[in-house]
């Protein structure tokens, strides 16, 4: 229950009588309880995906998928989540979450993905998606760790979930390419998990992926039915995840509100911030307080 309703009146049929057929009293109802909500939508599915801007994960979303979600040729193409449904075989599927591209800073505001992270907090499985071929000739090793910094700053808990590292855009470079710059980024995050090579564009490898992961959730799940002791421990890394999301998007309010009221949060007050004169102005009054 959410809040008490008021208590109903008593319209004019509970006066009806043997001898009074038409009644014309009644009593009014008293007021209930009233609470302002905030209310969160979020969006359920079985993977997200994860990636800076321009990764190429809404083409991934769109190979995969009946989804067709805005693709350009710069960043920040993606604004909502977009969900789609994979078809593996006739009988199976799953959904695939596609959240705006994280940026260095998100975990302290900075660009839109940030606010959709909780969305992924129910997800079975995260994708980290790298462009191995970046436009501006960037590190792939530099721009996968920092979804993994992010991700961790914002939610350690979110970042022990289940996540495979996948590297798009391999038809960007060459292929005898492609060994050495998996391993730079394999070593650069000191990556144990599984790693798949694909070209989301040119439906290069997402095939194979799209069944692991299939085979993954329905592994997941038989195992969920059969362990007792994995469920417990998932469902608390789950209400782990919950907790320390809400608590890092209430921060970034909290400093969002502070700035527009114009009041400095502690955390944002330098030695700067401090006048020398404000500590010890000896040209200034002195103030002397005298107990009654």
């Amino acid at each position: 229950m959410v809040v008490q309703g008021g208590w109903h009146g008593l319209g004019n049929t509970r006066f009806k009588s043997s001898t009074n057929r038409a009644p014309r009293q009644t009593t009014p109802g008293k007021p209930g309880e009233q609470r302002d909500l905030k209310l969160e939508m979020k969006v359920l599915a079985d993977v997200g995906l994860l990636g800076l801007p321009n990764a190429g994960k809404s083409t991934f979303i769109r190979s995969v998928s009946a989804a067709k979600p805005k693709v350009a040729d710069y960043p920040f193409t993606t604004l909502v989540p977009n969900l789609g449904v994979v078809s593996v075989d006739r009988w199976k599927s799953f959904v695939i979450a596609d959240i705006p591209g994280l940026i260095e800073g998100a975990s302290d505001g900075a660009g839109l993905g940030i606010r959709f992270l909780k969305h992924l907090s129910r997800t079975r499985l995260l994708l980290h998606l790298v462009d191995m071929a970046p436009l501006d000739e960037t590190s792939a090793a530099d721009a996968a760790e920092v979804i993994v910094s992010e991700l961790t700053k914002f939610s350690p808990a979110l970042a022990e979930r289940d996540r495979w590292l996948v590297l798009n855009k391999c038809d960007q470079i060459l292929e005898e390419e492609h060994e050495e710059r998996v391993k730079e980024i394999v070593d650069r995050l000191e990556w144990t998990g599984p790693v798949y090579v694909i070209s989301a564009i040119a439906k290069e490898g997402t095939e194979r992926l799209t069944r692991d992961i299939m085979r993954y959730l329905e592994d997941r799940a038989d195992r969920l039915a059969a362990d007792p002791v994995y469920k417990a421990e998932l469902a608390e890394l789950d209400q782990q995840i919950e907790d320390e999301a809400r608590a890092q998007l209430q921060a970034l309010d909290d400093q969002r509100a502070l700035r527009r009221s114009g009041v400095k949060s502690v955390h944002d007050i330098g030695d700067d911030d401090w006048d020398e004169e404000d500590v010890d102005d000896e040209d200034g009054p002195e103030i002397i307080y005298v107990r009654d």
